[in-house]
């Protein structure tokens, strides 16, 4: 298939013609790799992150310390950090005798402002 407007191509079928067979085509080049880097002899690696010199640096005692840094880190702030951990506190049962103690003030300001009303 052609353009509308184009020049007829000199060959109208790409298959019209015997094809090459998967031998002849040119001969491939191997893929050129880098070559790998000597490894210099250090012996063992370093190990990450700083450490003070009279610390110790097993895992249990690191992670004991991060655990400590957490929890001073989650102590609450001021005022609305201890209502924050008070509600966080609370159990289910707590937490809906609460809303129904709300819902029971409300219902008591609705009905005294309707008498009110009423009169």
């Amino acid at each position: 298939m052609g353009n509308l407007c184009g020049k007829p191509s000199k060959e109208s079928d790409p298959f019209s013609q015997p094809g090459r067979t998967v031998d002849s085509g040119p001969p491939l080049q191997p893929n050129p790799r880098a070559s790998v880097p000597k490894i210099s002899g250090q012996g063992q690696g370093q190990k990450l992150g700083g450490s003070s010199s009279g610390e110790s640096n097993d895992a249990r005692s690191a992670a004991a310390r991060a655990a400590e840094e957490r929890a001073k880190a989650n102590r609450p702030k001021g005022k609305l950090g201890r209502d924050l951990a008070k509600e966080r506190a609370q159990t289910r049962t707590g937490t809906m005798e609460n809303v129904s103690k709300d819902e029971r003030k409300r219902r008591e300001a609705d009905q005294t402002s309707q008498a009110i009303n009423y009169n």
